[in-house]
């Protein structure tokens, strides 16, 4: 017998999750905790008959095999429950909450973060497409409005909300939802909420607000998180801790607004459990007060650190001058994708010109003016220590939509509005950036990660480069896909190097202190350095890119580590790991790389960066085909919406990315997302149906697969044939014509121009051919390649067996024309015919030796 539990003192979410549970394992037993939250026990006042539900005493436990638990992960959780549980071997979870060390080990199920657990089942419940009920779809409703406070709260996912659709779709009653969804309080919960209003000790913790109210009492009160959620209402502040004892136990009820307070550890250290903004506890033999000092003794824990300028700031700050032009600044704001420059005159701020000014003058034909006489003078400015909150303020009063950033006279650093927005919704997940820009990096210490996978000689490298960096009060890093790999636990010996100066005039020291050769790029400012063991390192100026135009090559200029890293195609590809001495085998992480590994997540740094380099679309492919991560539903769409932009890439730029997804990794899943993504017409106009192209494709990784599996060598030019799958049969000359403007090599020519002689002028239905001889006649003077790729498009499986014969044959002792004159035969116009011959004879005949072939051959 399986049973269904959840947590005691059950919400909505409990609720609604065991009726959903119960869809899923219709002979289930739903069985109640021993306490219900109020707003549950009303609502179950009139529905209880409606649902089977059941309670501890009325189920013969000595049954019981397997638990469902829903809406919780912790035996602990479930109350009086948990003696019967502890029994069972077996559990299936569905829950919300984050997985701990006491988290049951399950089987079956799904914990993830959502904003309610009710959405995990509803998940479920689609996708086996069980039927539901209008009254069921409205439960289900009412959990999810509840957990997420109607979608307001910040674990809110998308999920949720597509999970209310769909309870909508299947006739929820918002009416009910809005009855039971918030319930009014009770005279003596009334009375309890004025009672701790009345006792608030107010603690202010590095700029936030914090209400610890207590009180105690012998009768037992309910909906004490309703009760906490007014007294964070009526107090204004940031977060509030009801502790109140009720008999002989402590109820611990928190409650948080603000993004910097997390009270789920001081929650848990009391034995409790819950959300970042929402948790609670109890506990027995305790006073009041005792837990009300535990609690102030942990608040310094739970406050995040205030955000100040100094860590939103833009630094160092691209400034004009008074006297340059309305049309100069114009150009460096497109450029620089700024809204704005600080107005620098003889090292001193002496205002500020937005893009909203340049754009009037420009608008009344005044690009040749000066700037000084449209910029905002006497500009407002901050400190480096003041905290966000400031900034906003000042923001909205001021209308101002940046804020310098000063100290004694010096300008540190620029705050816009952009700044103040990615400081706030820069972690959360419904963000409208892509991927949050950390101002201060994740950072993580792998050294010994490093010293294990690297190759010693790399490793000895790498601390040799970054003790010669620190001699020189440089910053490096490795940066790129090494830094991926080493993560991922692949093999890579790439090696990227990063500095934050020069790093042409750093490998030149490098190559002057251990040897070896320095080949530099001025434009770039970077350096490959061959190390005398062999070994190619590039070092690279830490840089920015700007770009002129959609799908122009970028420009770049020196900068930081942070911007180098920006300008990076993905996340799991911005990361750094520093190999100066102090920080040796630190992760620097700015842009939530690492956990979109773990997430095996492909996202993109910001909006824009598949119109700048359309070429990311095709990388992106390639990277989820190589470590079967997927795109993010944002970095998709802006693919699907960028996909257009490649028409404005050179042929050879996407040759080189289509080399790599055709050869390097799984075609058939090529062929697919391309299709998905809408991306085909943008590469070719002359293209065959999907099936088609799919059915071709099949046929010849197919066959490539078993060439390779069997050691023949293939030309990387065999990508063009794999392109060419993509255009109808029979192919015009326009196909033709089209492909071959891909191509960026002399083989690559040739095996089109050969795959074009063999389709239209080999005709194998014309003639049998059933020994390796016969095929031999008719292809022996053509190359592998071509071949392959005409067997593949025609169906004929034996001509892949009769490459792999010729590949066996060649490798293997052939008759030669040396063979023929050592019996007697003379050269001349025939022994071109002969040696044919004898290959055919071999072909067909491999026992034989040479000897006896050429003997055949000499007697005819």
């Amino acid at each position: 017998m399986k049973v269904i539990v959840s947590h005691t003192n059950l919400d909505f979410d409990g609720l609604a999750s065991m009726i959903g549970a119960k869809k899923l394992y219709p002979q289930a037993e739903m069985i109640l905790p021993e306490k219900l939250s109020s707003e549950v026990e009303h609502f179950l006042a009139i529905y209880k008959d409606t649902f089977p539900f059941k309670k501890s005493k009325e189920v013969n436990w000595d049954h019981a095999q397997q638990a469902v638990l829903v809406d919780v992960n912790q035996l602990s959780r479930t109350g009086k429950l948990k003696t019967k549980l502890h029994r069972l071997d077996a559990f299936i979870i569905y829950d919300h909450h984050p997985i701990t060390a006491e988290t049951v080990p399950f089987t079956e199920g799904d914990i993830r973060s959502t904003g309610a657990a009710i959405t995990l089942l509803i998940e479920k419940i689609q996708e086996k497409s069980l039927a539901v009920s209008p009254f069921e779809a409205t439960v289900f409703a009412l959990g999810l409005y509840s957990d997420t406070g109607a979608f307001t709260y910040d674990q809110t996912t998308a999920e949720d909300l597509a999970a209310a659709a769909w309870c909508l779709q299947k006739g929820a009653n918002l009416s009910v939802i809005e009855q039971y969804r918030d319930i009014p309080l009770k005279k003596e919960q009334q009375h309890l909420f004025q009672l701790l209003l009345d006792r608030t000790e107010t603690i202010e913790e590095d700029g936030i607000e914090i209400v610890i109210s207590l009180h105690e009492q012998q009768n037992y009160t309910g909906q004490l998180s309703m009760i906490t959620k007014k007294l964070l209402r009526f107090t204004g502040a940031d977060s509030a801790f009801a502790i109140v004892k009720m008999e002989e136990k402590v109820f611990i009820t928190a409650r948080a607004v603000s993004d910097r307070i997390n009270v789920l550890p001081v929650i848990r250290s009391l034995g409790g459990g819950g959300h970042n903004k929402a948790a609670s506890a109890m506990v027995k033999g305790a006073t009041a007060e005792e837990m009300a000092r535990k609690i102030r003794q942990q608040l310094y824990e739970i406050v995040a650190p205030s955000i100040t300028a100094e860590h939103i700031m833009s630094s160092p700050v691209r400034v004009v001058a008074p006297d340059t032009a309305i049309e100069v600044v114009s150009k460096m704001l497109y450029r620089y994708g700024h809204t704005g420059f600080p107005v620098v005159e003889n090292d001193w701020l002496v205002g500020i010109i937005s893009r909203r000014d340049v754009d009037k003058a420009l608008h009344h034909g005044l690009g040749h003016a000066p700037v000084k006489g449209y910029m905002s003078r006497q500009p407002i400015t901050i400190n480096k220590n003041d905290q966000l909150e400031k900034i906003q303020e000042l923001m909205i009063e001021e209308q101002v939509g940046r804020l310098p950033v000063m100290e004694n006279g010096e300008l540190l650093g620029i705050v816009s509005r952009t700044d103040v927005i990615q400081a706030m919704h820069g972690n959360k997940k419904h963000s409208q950036n892509v991927s949050g820009i950390a101002r201060v990096p994740y950072k993580k210490t792998i050294a010994t990660l490093l010293k294990r996978q690297l190759n010693p000689h790399i490793y000895e490298l790498l601390t040799d480069i970054g003790r010669e960096a620190e001699q020189r009060n440089m910053h490096v890093y490795l940066i790129g896909g090494m830094v991926r790999d080493l993560l991922l636990g692949r093999a890579n010996e790439d090696i990227d190097i990063v500095v934050e100066g020069d790093g042409i005039l750093f490998a030149e020291y490098l190559q002057r202190q251990y040897g070896g050769h320095v080949r530099s790029h001025e434009a770039f400012r970077t350096a490959t350095w061959k190390h005398p063991c062999g070994l190619k390192l590039d070092l690279t100026s830490a840089r920015t890119e700007y770009y002129d135009f959609p799908a122009a090559l970028p420009k770049v200029e020196m900068s930081t580590i942070k911007e180098d890293l920006f300008r990076r195609d993905f996340t799991i590809n911005a990361m750094g790991i520093c190999l100066h001495q102090s920080e040796f085998g630190e992760l620097i992480d700015y842009f939530h790389g690492y956990q979109d590994l773990l997430n095996k997540q492909l996202k993109v740094l910001y909006n824009l960066s598949f119109v700048e380099d359309p070429t990311r679309i095709l990388r992106a492919l390639r990277f989820e085909s190589r470590f079967g991560f997927t795109m993010d539903r944002q970095t998709e769409s802006l693919a699907k919406e960028s996909a257009n932009n490649l028409l404005a890439v050179s042929k050879p730029r996407i040759a080189n990315e289509l080399i790599r997804l055709f050869l390097e990794e799984n075609p058939l899943f090529a062929i697919d997302r391309i299709d998905d993504l809408g991306i085909l017409p943008f590469l070719l106009k002359n293209r065959d149906s999907f099936e088609s192209m799919k059915q071709k494709i099949t046929r010849l990784a197919r066959a490539t697969a078993t060439l390779t599996e069997n050691s023949v060598p293939l030309s990387r030019s065999l990508w063009t044939a794999y392109l060419f799958c993509l255009t109808p049969v029979p192919a015009t000359e326009a196909c033709w014509q089209e492909v071959h403007n891909f191509c960026i090599s002399k083989e690559d020519h040739k095996l089109l121009n050969d795959l074009q002689a063999l389709i239209e002028g080999a005709s194998l239905d014309k003639q049998p051919l059933t020994a390796l001889s016969d095929w031999h006649h008719l292809f022996a003077s053509m190359q592998t390649e071509p071949l392959l790729t005409y067997f593949s498009l025609v169906a004929a499986e034996q001509g892949i067996d009769y490459l792999l014969a010729r590949d066996h044959l060649n490798n293997g002792r052939k008759v030669a024309g040396a063979d023929l004159i050592r019996a007697g035969l003379k050269p001349g116009p025939d022994f071109k015919q002969l040696l044919l011959e004898a290959e055919k004879l071999q072909l067909d005949k491999p026992d034989l030796s040479p000897e006896t072939i050429v003997k055949l051959l000499a007697d005819q």
